[in-house]
């Protein structure tokens, strides 16, 4: 998906229509310790042990779950004249952003 670098949107804290950049924010990894984490079942010991242990009996299956293939564009909308940034409200679903 291809996206412009500048674009005339209004601008909530001017009040009114401005130029602004679009700048897609940088991606955090994500925790390995968060919860229902692969990492942090192996510290609790849940996968050891004797008898049905549910679905922690199954953790070469888990990294077969389907996954999306494409994610919700996030971009970053910043006003010339303010300096002020704000995200967008509904985010496109793409494989590639191409801002140009």
């Amino acid at each position: 998906m291809k996206i412009p670098k500048k674009v005339n949107r209004y601008c909530p804290f001017c009040k009114k229509k401005t130029e602004q950049k679009i700048k897609e924010p940088t991606k955090q990894k994500a925790s390995s310790l968060k919860r229902g984490g692969k990492i942090r079942i192996r510290l609790r010991g849940l996968w050891r042990g004797i008898g049905n242990k549910g679905r922690y009996s199954r953790m070469k299956n888990q990294q077969k779950r389907k996954r999306k293939t494409t994610k919700k564009t996030n971009l970053l909308y910043t006003c010339t004249e303010c300096g002020k940034s704000k995200n967008q409200k509904k985010g496109k679903r793409t494989s590639k952003v191409l801002i140009e």
